[in-house]
């Protein structure tokens, strides 16, 4: 039970944030309308992406200092799985400009930054897959994943807020919060943030125990304790 009930919470809150995303009132603003439904998703997206990517940095460092593979394991499967969310809140926001903006690509500064931050990921897998070495693999990808980590942080966090940008918090712009996220959204936002993050690392969990588990059976001598 102990295992199960962060597992059990996540469907809970996902499960509430489905329905009252879709069925609690919101408060009409200008060009949103509507659309402001789409903050119980796409942000949290980006949000669950970031925080994955950063336990995958960490565990990065942590393979490099205890070169165990377990560490590596954990450290991609956590990555794939932010670009997973980095997807999902790529199309979630190309749907939200469409209706708001006119265009689902506009060019805006944080659009920009996140596509590089993706593309940055992407070559990640493509370093992880053209390289045949375990041990060198798990090495220089560890390195490239924490250099790309560091490099996210001004691509997405800070270049935006220099130049004009469409996004709210970003240009100039007021954030959400201070504008449109009422008392009434942020019943369903925070769970919401909460949530996917939640779902986030059970994804990675699972998919990290399959490839631990293919380990073992490719190296029967592999010591789970010792990795």
């Amino acid at each position: 039970m102990r295992q199960l009930w962060w597992k059990i919470l996540s469907i809970l809150i996902l499960s509430y944030v489905l329905i009252a995303g879709i069925l609690s009132p919101v408060p009409a603003r200008e060009i949103l309308n509507e659309t402001i439904r789409n903050l119980y998703f796409h942000v949290p997206m980006w949000f669950t992406m970031i925080i994955l990517f950063f336990a995958s940095a960490v565990y990065a460092i942590k393979y490099l200092r205890s070169n165990k593979i377990q560490h590596d394991i954990i450290s991609s499967t956590l990555a794939s799985t932010g670009i997973f969310f980095s997807v999902l809140g790529m199309l979630t926001g190309m749907e939200w400009a469409q209706y708001t903006w006119g265009a689902a690509w506009s060019n805006d500064p944080k659009q920009l930054g996140t596509a590089l931050s993706m593309l940055s990921y992407f070559a990640y897998l493509v370093l992880r897959g053209g390289i045949k070495d375990e041990d060198k693999r798990a090495k220089i990808s560890a390195v490239y994943n924490i250099f790309i980590f560091a490099l996210m942080i001004p691509l997405i966090f800070i270049l935006p807020r220099m130049v004009d940008s469409l996004h709210p918090g970003n240009g100039g712009n007021p954030a959400f919060s201070k504008y449109d996220l009422d008392s009434q959204m942020r019943l369903v936002f925070y769970p919401a943030v909460i949530g996917w993050i939640l779902l986030g690392f059970w994804m990675a969990s699972l998919f990290a125990r399959v490839r631990l588990i293919s380990q073992v059976e490719q190296e029967p001598d592999f010591d789970f304790m010792n990795h």
